[in-house]
């Protein structure tokens, strides 16, 4: 059965966003427990394309399967899990890619909802909260996910974060998204 194609950011509101996000059914892999099987030969670049035995997975509804597998070890290492195998995963930054961002309300009363490179769409606030760390190349927002994942937020949407925090008027320099306040400045 083939996937649904991930739904159009533009054309929802942010109360169809989390609807959206409430209804999808993720596998429980945090309550699968299978032995360690060995390496997947499977690599996430840090611009969010899935590779195996060195080559690109060109079906994007592959990749968004193999995502709904991915879990974070307490190790800090990425598997691919089911019920029967566990299998490691390389990722060079972060597993996903924010690549869309759509925002309403200002100030306390805002919003911010992202789709993922994988079609998933999430809204930022406590339970999803944006991080800023400072890199060598530039400041690198993250959007968690889910169990311990993360979105790497590309630099456009990056950018539309800066100007929404920039128009704000509180004492730090952030945004507001779901109740919950995110300084631009890099967490000591």
């Amino acid at each position: 059965m083939p996937m649904e194609p991930p739904p159009d950011l533009a054309s929802l509101s942010l109360a169809d966003i989390a609807q959206l996000a409430s209804e999808k059914r993720l596998p429980p892999v945090d309550k699968w427990h299978p032995t360690h099987c060995g390496d997947s030969d499977m690599w996430i670049a840090r611009d969010g394309t899935w590779f195996h035995m060195g080559s690109p997975i060109g079906r994007q509804e592959m990749v968004r399967l193999f995502s709904t597998i991915l879990r974070r070890e307490p190790d800090g290492g990425y598997v691919l899990v089911t019920p029967v195998e566990k299998l490691d995963i390389a990722v060079e930054d972060a597993p996903f890619v924010a690549v869309e961002m759509k925002a309403e309300g200002e100030g306390r009363d805002a919003s911010l909802a992202f789709r993922l490179n994988t079609g998933d769409l999430v809204t930022a606030g406590p339970e999803h909260p944006l991080r800023f760390v400072q890199a060598d190349d530039g400041p690198r927002p993250y959007l968690r996910v889910r169990g311990g994942l993360e979105a790497l937020v590309v630099r456009s949407v990056y950018y539309d974060i800066a100007e929404r925090a920039l128009a704000g008027n509180d004492e730090t320099l952030g945004v507001w998204s779901d109740g919950a306040f995110f300084p631009l400045e890099p967490a000591e």
